[in-house]
């Protein structure tokens, strides 16, 4: 095996490579660009890299982690971080005859794999939120999904969805045992022109109990360690000062028809690495 070096450090021992899984089932390629790791592996799907981290540290190039002890990822040398502990992720898979999202002839991004294919999974020790009413098949009523929002821009969100073309919202909760309470919503529009017209999620968000939200300055700084190119657009964004009980930070990500809200909030502030890896394995399973 060949060894690692690291630019500035002396050469150490490689660690032991972990155990391959098992491949998973074959599955149709995904020809769409994705970050390392994405729906176009034959195998399950992998958290690109813990972006925070490495940025921290000034490492140069990304690792596939979903369940890897630190140790045994070259250049880690403590045994976490933060990150949670995801299922492997098992790429959608389109009806049969059905194009996948940015293939040549479905550039649009149509996603016709069944929406609750493309919602994120909880991770491992969650328990189910509650506080979130969710109908069969993870299905949201509008109103459920508003009450994110500031009673007074609820109206205008509920008439721009029948504007806008939405066709349904599926949601998923849970809270990890720090915690944080994290809600994934996938918003399914009729085109890719519609989610680009809607306004409920970015800097403009109007979330209940929120002064002022920014960009996630974590994050800011992390995509610059990412040089893979990405179908999707991804923002993020966490609540500023002056911050109640809670903070709460906000995922953001347009993929063809389908526009993913992700909330995370948390006593005193949301940690950056398990925020940033939500989004990231979500954004791999919309491809």
């Amino acid at each position: 095996m060949t060894e690692q070096h690291t630019t500035g450090a002396p050469a150490e021992p490689a660690p032991p490579a972990p155990e391959t899984p098992a491949p998973a089932a074959a599955a149709p390629e995904t020809p769409a660009p994705a970050e390392a790791g994405a729906p176009g592996a034959p195998a399950a799907l992998r958290w690109t890299a813990a972006v925070v981290v490495f940025a921290a540290v000034g490492a140069a190039c990304a690792y596939g982690i979903v369940r890897s002890e630190r140790t045994d990822v070259p250049g880690l040398s403590t045994r976490s971080d933060g990150r949670w502990d995801y299922p492997a992720l098992v790429k959608p898979t389109p009806p049969p005859g059905a194009a996948v999202p940015f293939a040549a002839d479905n550039e649009d991004g149509i996603h016709y794999a069944g929406l609750t294919q493309l919602l994120l999974p909880a991770p491992r020790g969650a328990t189910p939120d509650a506080k979130l009413k969710v109908e069969k098949d993870s299905v949201v009523a509008v109103d459920t999904f508003l009450e994110e929002y500031e009673p007074t821009a609820r109206e205008k969100i509920k008439q721009a969805f029948t504007d806008e073309g939405l066709r349904q919202i599926v949601g998923r909760g849970w809270t990890t045992p720090d915690g944080t309470r994290t809600r994934v919503y996938l918003l399914r529009f009729h085109s890719s022109g519609f989610v680009n017209a809607f306004t409920g999620c970015g800097r403009d968000m109007n979330l209940s109990g929120v002064n002022r939200i920014d960009a996630d300055s974590e994050w800011s700084r992390a995509k610059l360690a990412q040089s893979a190119p990405d179908s999707n657009e991804r923002q993020l964004f966490e609540e500023v000062p002056p911050v109640g009980d809670e903070q709460i930070k906000a995922g953001c990500i347009q993929s063809g028809d389908v526009q993913a809200v992700i909330l995370q909030s948390r006593k005193d502030a949301v940690a950056a690495v398990p925020f940033h890896q939500t989004v990231i394995l979500q954004n791999q399973l919309l491809g």
